[in-house]
This record gives structure tokens, sequence and C-alpha cells, in this order.
């Protein structure tokens, strides 16, 4: 049931999910720390990638370019048909070897230790409301890496969410689903959003450990400016050297526990055993 409302609604998001990670500064951010970070602890401009949940492509587009060959997953296919689009005009269409419909909870169409690096990005793993779905989507995520190689995966923060709510939707706390979503994480969908597991950062890198890696840092890919979109793009559209002071702040700040705490979205990098 979750997975069709998943599937539906961003079958629903057309071109709007394509341009969500650039639509302006405030979410420029996830993107921008996001390949940061990969950039940080990827050496080598070669290899294969798994794109798990990539949806549009626009983290695989920015592999191919880079020089790296990609796998692109996803469930959806009119994200996947706007991602094909997209490779087209980017030009990288050698570098993407697949495209596939699929799901992150089973990659069984992949041999283990297939991949040069793995990364799920931007919450396909926050998408998978079942625990044991989710443990099982950890699991093919580090069976596909091969053996000292990197997986990325970044997740929807529950924190923000629940501020989210007190500033922007106050009235949804008086509703049955949010002391659920509070306490369990889960939200089952129904209003305005696709079903979710919101995650706790202990929680992810806990997860992650149990699975079989190690993990090197986490990330909070907002960050301090999370639930400031309206301060941030105004600083970044007026204040270009602020802006600037901002973004050095940022990175400097990303990793603390109380900035990976408090962001809309947060990454675990890892490194399998």
């Amino acid at each position: 049931m979750t997975e069709r409302l998943v599937r539906e609604y961003y079958s629903g998001q057309g071109i709007k999910e394509w341009k969500r990670l650039v639509r302006d500064s405030y979410h420029k951010l996830e993107f921008d720390t996001t390949t940061h970070f990969i950039q940080k602890h990827l050496h080598k401009k070669k290899g294969l990638i798994l794109d798990a949940g990539g949806g549009p492509g626009r983290y695989a587009i920015w592999f191919g370019k880079l020089g790296y060959d990609v796998v692109l997953l996803d469930l959806s296919l009119e994200m996947l048909e706007i991602a094909k689009s997209r490779i087209r005009r980017s030009g990288i269409q050698k570098r993407v070897k697949q495209i596939i419909q699929g799901l992150v909870d089973d990659l069984s169409v992949f041999e283990s230790e297939t991949f040069d690096a793995v990364v799920c990005l931007g919450g396909p793993l926050s998408h998978i409301v079942d625990d044991a779905k989710r443990e099982k989507a950890i699991d093919e995520l580090i069976r596909v890496t091969k053996k000292g190689s990197h997986i990325f995966v970044s997740v929807i923060g529950r924190p923000a969410v629940l501020v989210n709510e007190l500033i922007r939707l106050p009235k949804e706390i008086e509703l049955d689903f949010f002391p659920v979503m509070r306490d369990t994480g889960n939200y089952y969908g129904g209003f305005g959003f696709a079903p979710c597991h919101f995650f706790l950062p202990e929680e992810l890198e806990e997860s992650l450990e149990k699975g079989g890696v190690r993990v090197l840092e986490m990330v909070g890919l907002e960050g301090l400016a999370s639930g400031h979109r309206k301060e941030t793009n105004m600083l970044a559209r007026k204040q270009p050297t602020a802006w600037k002071i901002w973004w050095e702040t940022h990175l400097k700040t990303c990793t603390h526990p109380t900035s990976v705490g408090i962001s809309e979205h947060f990454m675990a990098i890892c490194k399998k055993h």
C-alpha cells in the first residue's frame, strides 16, 4: 500500500522533482553539500556507481559528467522517463550503463560487490515505512557495494519535520497522525506528502553499522539553515559576500551532531568492511 502511494506521489511530481534541488539557494544546500562530501571521500574519477532511488537523474548526470559510469534505479517510470530525456540533453549517455525500474529493498538484479560506490540520496530509504523492508534495503545497498568502497545515504530528519509542523502546519499537530510520527517516525500519507519514515541520526547510523559498514561521517545537508528558507534565499540573493561566508560557515558546522540532528536531510558516509 505505502509503496503504491510513494510511486503515485513521485509519478505526479513530474519535472518539479528534477528542479527541486536547484530551485533556490536553500534547496541547493542539499545538492551542493552532498556533492561536496562525495568528492571529499571519492578520490578516483572512475568506476561504476549505483544511483539507487535516483529519480529524474540529477545525481546520475553529475556523476557522469565527472567521468564515472552510472546505473540509475528508481521505482517511478515517470521519473525515469525524465531522467532519460535529461541524460540525452546532458550528452553523457555513454556513461549511463543502465536505467532500471526497481526497488531499493530488492537489488537482486545485481550481483554482490558489483559497484565501486553506491548512493541512495534525497530520501528513498525514508520512503520505506516498513521496518523489515527498510533493513532489507540497507542490507541490499551494502551487499552490492565492493569491499572497501563507499556508500552515501541521505534521509529526511524527524526533528526538522516536527519543527516544520510547528512553523507551517500547526493545525496538523492536533491530528492523530502527529503523535505517531513524533514517537515512531512513521507517516503513512494522506496529508500532502508520500508515506515516509523520518529518521533520527543515531537510528540511521546504528542501522548502517549493524549492516556491516563503518560510518565515517554524518552530515547535515541544510545544517544550521534548516527551516529558514526565506532568510537563506534572501541572504544569497541580496548579500553575495555574506552568502559566501555563510557557505564556509555551513561547511565548518554541518558535521556537528547538532547540525545533523536539526537538518531536513542528513547524510551518512560509510565504508564497507
